[in-house]
């Protein structure tokens, strides 16, 4: 055996289980297919093959985590050449290819750290009401494991700006009411829960030590979505990606191994004395081509919710109806609105609310039964391709504007118009939408039956929202309009996104029905799951990784209990 356990992918769930099996003396091994930032082993990882594997925390870098993680838009996010692409670390080559059915793209990274190197460390919990009678454990399951995670991670309340002060007083001076627990089923509005450590308070103090001092926290400079070099240390960094959070823990407890470039192509199984079970994995080494094969005790698939189920139809695991079926994205939208001068002043005191300043998203709206809309900013060019760019409607001037609808522009913006919204986004106040839509067998990943690329037949990716799901969506942009609207508002804009905007791709392989209550396949003892595809839904609409990860907490220690105590 190369070891007890080997975990396919090391991001919001795989980092998880190896740190807490780690911490218990197992032997682990994680794979990933994409490259290592912040590593001395690979001081070059998009242009240098370097080592093969680390299992030191002394490998940990500072240093070369500043220089990996730049503040430039193209070089870190473009989906196609950026760091954080889903392809192999070798930028020169292209990223891995997946079929969309209604077009549109998936916002995903490979990577030590997965997709949380550019997520924006949202961490509220599941609605409790989508829980409950509803998955086949309870939300109380639940609690003790978010609180092992809040309290690792650690998770905060996000930062007030500008911007977030904006948000809160929409929705303030709206009529609605705070949230004060995290145990959501009244609709109200709350700064975000998030794992970024506080900026300190003295880091306006002209003398104060940022690379040295050992609290520096958020800077407020922005750019979470770049990923996150802010600290002394790796371990220290402010934006709490499994990069810098579990993974060190992980190297730490001096039993974790962990390998980069290496892309796990199919489940190795036997017959065991129950029945089928896994036994190891086949990999192939994204710079050399190279294939290779290891065993272990468990396999644990954290690939992600494309990957996951993909690696098991291209291993031809047994037939199983809801493998890649149910699949959630929480059909986003934004609404904006853009304020003038005097307004502003009067609400914050200041002439302008910078989107880009400060954490992306640090304030949020809940609401049980339809879903979440929060408040977001990035740097200029990400902005204007979210918000005027990505529309499912067309482009602006070709859509007539019904009196009925609370916004005065939908559509893509262009042209001059785009260059005016542009001049006037440092008031521009922009709303993004979580809707909470419905499990539906017909939305999926398969494979296509002819296309493949060097690691097996590539996945297809097929999302219709029913009508309740744009019932729901409709309902919240409203919601978001009418509250700008209210503060004051001089335009407001909906993008009115595809569904083909994949962030949060989840539940393709559910528990109760792929797995069984302790995310053990049904179909193939010693394999578990433990990423976003085995949540039964989508929570109601709360951002998924903090849940993902309470439930990679308790699968790990489910792992123990039956294989290993």
């Amino acid at each position: 055996m190369d070891a007890d356990v080997i975990i396919i992918g090391s991001g919001g769930g795989g980092g998880v289980v190896a740190k807490e099996l780690g911490e218990k003396g197992l032997k682990v091994l994680a794979l990933d297919a994409g490259p290592w930032y912040g590593n001395t082993n690979w001081p070059e990882p998009n242009t240098e093959r370097g080592a093969v594997s680390s299992s030191s925390y002394e490998d940990l870098s500072i240093e070369l985590l500043r220089k990996d993680f730049t503040l430039l838009e193209d070089d870190m996010n473009d989906y196609v050449t950026g760091k954080f692409r889903w392809g192999p670390a070798d930028r020169e080559k292209p990223p891995w290819f997946r079929k969309i059915i209604q077009g549109g793209y998936i916002w995903q990274n490979a990577g030590i750290g997965g997709s949380t190197l550019h997520y924006y460390a949202n961490c509220p919990r599941a609605y409790p009401q989508s829980v409950n009678n509803i998955w086949p454990i309870s939300y109380d399951e639940l609690v003790p494991y978010y609180e092992k995670v809040e309290a690792a991670l650690p998770v905060g309340i996000g930062a007030m700006t500008a911007k977030e002060e904006l948000f809160l007083y929409c929705f303030k001076n709206a009529g609605y009411k705070p949230i004060t627990t995290q145990n959501i089923s009244e609709p109200g509005y709350r700064l975000q829960p998030n794992a970024i450590l506080s900026p300190n308070p003295r880091i306006n103090d002209p003398e104060f030590d940022f690379v040295n001092n050992q609290s520096v926290g958020c800077t407020l400079k922005g750019h979470c979505v770049n990923g996150c070099a802010t600290g002394p240390s790796v371990d220290s960094v402010a934006k709490r990606s499994t990069l810098v959070s579990y993974v060190p823990r992980a190297l730490r407890s001096g039993n974790v191994e962990i390998r980069p470039n290496t892309f796990v192509t199919r489940i190795l199984t036997e017959q065991g004395p129950e029945g089928l079970q896994a036994m190891g994995v086949k990999f192939r080494d994204t710079w050399t081509g190279e294939t290779g094969e290891l065993t272990a005790k468990v396999v644990i698939m954290s690939a992600g919710g494309i990957e996951t189920p993909r690696l098991w139809l291209n291993s031809e695991l047994p037939e199983n109806p809801w493998v890649g079926r149910g699949l959630i994205n929480h059909w986003f939208d934004s609404v904006s609105g853009i304020f003038e001068e005097e307004t502003l002043m009067n609400i914050l005191g200041v002439s302008d609310i910078k989107p880009f300043v400060g954490q992306n998203a640090a304030a949020r709206f809940d609401y049980p039964g339809y879903g979440v809309i929060e408040v977001y900013g990035t740097s200029p060019g990400l902005y204007a391709s979210m918000v005027y760019g990505s529309s499912n409607q067309g482009f602006q001037g070709q859509n007539l504007r019904s009196e009925e609808v609370p916004w005065d522009y939908e559509g893509n913006i262009i042209g001059e118009q785009l260059k005016t919204f542009m001049r006037e986004y440092n008031r521009t106040i922009s709303m993004l939408i979580f809707t909470d839509d419905e499990v539906r067998q017909s939305n999926s990943v398969t494979l296509d039956p002819f296309l493949k690329d060097e690691n097996g037949y590539i996945p297809v990716v097929n999302y219709s929202p029913s009508a309740t799901d744009a019932m729901k969506r409709n309902t919240l942009a409203k919601i978001a309009a009418d509250i700008l609207r209210k503060a004051g508002a001089r335009t407001v804009i909906r993008s009115n996104w595809s569904p083909g905007v994949f962030l949060h791709i989840i539940s393709t392989m559910r528990i109760g029905y792929v797995t069984d209550t302790n995310c053990e396949a049904k179909q193939v003892n010693r394999l578990y799951i433990a990423d976003n595809s085995v949540l039964f839904n989508g929570l109601g609409g709360p951002n998924p990784t903090l849940t993902n990860q309470a439930m990679a907490t308790r699968t790990a220690e489910k792992i123990a209990e039956k294989y290993f105590s």
